[in-house]
């Protein structure tokens, strides 16, 4: 499927903030792979992780899988424990987008329409979180990662992974320009850069590492830890 180009913020001026919505969805694939550092590298390891983890049969949440990239790759994978592949997200026109694709690759994964709050979430063997807990309210964020925890079988796996902040300002101001630094080596101008920032400022709230950890602590998993950083983009697992 050809890739569409991410335009959005090639303007002067944005008349909203960041919302997903089928102008996005048509360009997003490009859009996370010139904005997230590592992308594909995040889910292939969450593949091998699985991999080496998951019974056979798993039953395996993907919350907020905007257009079904990572469930996609683990049909693929996993492809011989013969999972049970959920995906959920809010966006009507993300979903649409995953849908198509999973088509198009002939892969059998359910997409669903829900917000990440109503979903029920049973008798899972993993459940994938990526770059989406940081657009959740934070006062909201305990009750979603403690309704994760209670949806998990026991020794089930959680993966979370998020921009982070840190607590040193001059750190996390260098690192904020290396981030930039690398979007602008993925073809972004400082218009688009600044615009995009401009439109997640009152959206996309991001936490330190610490306390993302101690939310999963807090929830109940007997073990996290970080197992994979670039910068300011961070990935976790957690252990029921």
């Amino acid at each position: 499927m050809e890739e569409k180009k991410d335009r959005i913020f090639q303007v002067e001026k944005i008349e909203s903030d960041f919302r997903f919505d089928r102008e996005v969805a048509n360009i997003f694939d490009d859009m996370l792979n010139r904005s997230i550092p590592f992308y594909r590298q995040v889910i292939e390891a969450t593949g091998e992780i699985l991999l080496k983890t998951m019974p056979d049969n798993p039953k395996i949440y993907d919350l907020g899988c905007s257009t079904g990239n990572t469930l996609i790759y683990l049909a693929s994978i996993l492809k011989d424990k013969k999972p049970e592949l959920i995906g959920v997200d809010n966006s009507r026109d993300m979903v649409e987008k995953a849908r198509e694709k999973a088509k198009a690759y002939n892969k059998k994964i359910e997409f669903v329409v829900s917000d990440i709050e109503k979903i029920e979430i049973k008798n899972a063997d993993a459940v994938i979180m990526n770059y989406t807990l940081q657009f959740i309210r934070p006062l909201k964020r305990p009750q979603i990662i403690e309704k994760i925890y209670n949806g998990l079988k026991e020794n089930g796996i959680f993966i979370l992974s998020e921009k982070v902040i840190f607590e040193h300002p001059k750190l996390n101001r260098n690192f904020v320009e290396i981030y930039y630094n690398f979007k602008k080596k993925q073809g972004y101008s400082e218009l688009e850069i600044a615009k995009k920032r401009e439109a997640l400022e009152n959206v996309l709230i991001p936490f330190t590492i610490n306390e993302n950890i101690q939310l999963l602590k807090n929830a109940g998993f007997s073990y996290t830890t970080p197992f994979f950083q670039w910068i300011n983009f961070t990935s976790f697992i957690g252990i029921k």
